[in-house]
């Protein structure tokens, strides 16, 4: 049956599928790129440190031996020197320390995409079921992973043999040189031993780590029936959605009625627009769009503006722009501010009474 589903999961990880991968420190990982970003790092700061590191310890003992006959050996005196002994040792391999933290950091980085894995770290009892683990001891991606280790020492040994093989063929080994050369020898030999051996591991870690991302790819595929219920469960059931709509704009509906009855006006097309606007001197900015509707529901909102005295104005122009650009509860677009102005001024001047009535009815509707 689990073969079964293997063959067929033929559809590629979604992205949520690939974030809880990620928690779960479900990804892909090698120990041959931590090793290559160590080998770099600890290289790269020897290379920039290793001179003023090798002065600070010759300073060190050459102030130690001599002075050594004239020190009293004491208690204190030998804690002293174990104490300025270890505080220089610190100074020069402390470099190299960070470098090799810093290179721990980055492979993990890289590898989880610089995602912190919370899940990885938990306990999980599964990875000691003995059968599963010798289970696991004969599958193929053990296999594999041997013949990557054996490819890996394979191409150290042999670089380190040529490498050796190189150096043997220095003046060296055949003829007298000076004590200087010895030093400059062992520098280069590091140069070229380090050098080889890095790009032997790029090498192995291009395919270790080409394998483990495939592996990872190939295990986190999904099956067809498991991408439909992901999207339906991430997109939620469309029939609930258009219901959650309906009932929003039911109530979106309702609220623009009850809206209607503090309006200062209703701009009509006649019959196919309507537009409820209110203005409220050193309160708004600009008149406010109440309540808007077309065909039907503009019927409602006239019906409800006559029962409650409410000023209309048929305006066919103004009434269709600002049902087309206008939002319900913000300010009318600036382009209409003459216009409605306009309106406003012929409505002021005839509906004297109403307005005495209205700023009664807002307090009464807010309250």
């Amino acid at each position: 049956m689990a073969d079964e589903d293997k063959d067929q999961k033929t559809e590629q990880a979604s992205e949520r599928r690939l974030n809880e991968a990620l928690e779960r420190g479900q990804f892909a990982r090698s120990p041959e790129l931590s090793l290559l970003f160590l080998l770099v790092a600890v290289f790269g700061v020897l290379g920039f440190t290793l001179q003023s590191s090798a002065r600070l310890v010759a300073d060190y003992a050459i102030a130690t031996f001599t002075h050594l006959s004239a020190a009293p050996v004491t208690r204190d005196t030998v804690a002293a020197q174990f104490s300025d002994l270890l505080l220089t040792l610190g100074k020069a391999v402390a470099p190299v320390l960070a470098g090799a933290v810093g290179a721990a950091l980055l492979t993990s980085g890289v590898q989880s995409g610089f995602r912190l894995t919370p899940e990885a770290f938990g306990l999980h009892l599964e990875r000691l079921d003995p059968s599963a683990g010798f289970a696991r001891l004969f599958s193929k991606d053990v296999l594999i992973r041997t013949g990557i280790d054996v490819l890996k020492l394979t191409a150290i040994g042999f670089v380190l043999y040529l490498g050796a093989k190189a150096l043997l063929a220095d003046p060296l080994f055949t003829v007298p040189v000076e004590a200087a050369y010895l030093g400059q020898f062992m520098g280069r030999a590091v140069v070229v031993f380090f050098g080889r051996l890095i790009l032997a591991l790029m090498v192995v870690v291009a395919i270790a780590y080409s394998y483990e991302r495939f592996k990872t790819a190939k295990d986190l595929m999904m099956t067809k029936q498991e991408v439909k219920d992901e999207r339906k469960n991430t997109d939620g059931n469309v029939f609930t959605k258009m219901a959650m709509r309906r009932m929003a704009r039911r109530l979106m509906q309702k609220q623009m009625l009850a809206a209607v009855a503090t309006a200062d006006v209703v701009i009509t097309n006649p019959t196919h627009y309507a537009v409820a606007l209110k203005y409220e001197r050193n309160k708004d900015r600009a008149p406010v769009v109440l309540a808007k509707g077309e065909n039907r529901f503009a019927q409602r909102l006239k019906a409800i503006a006559a029962e409650h005295g409410v000023p209309m104005v048929e305006n066919k122009p103004v009434a269709r722009l600002l049902f087309g650009v206008a939002k319900v509860g913000e300010t009318i677009p600036t382009d209409l501010y003459k216009a409605v102005a306009e309106i406003l001024a012929v409505v002021y001047r005839t509906n004297r009474y109403y307005f005495h009535r209205l700023k009664a009815r807002r307090m009464e509707a807010t309250a």
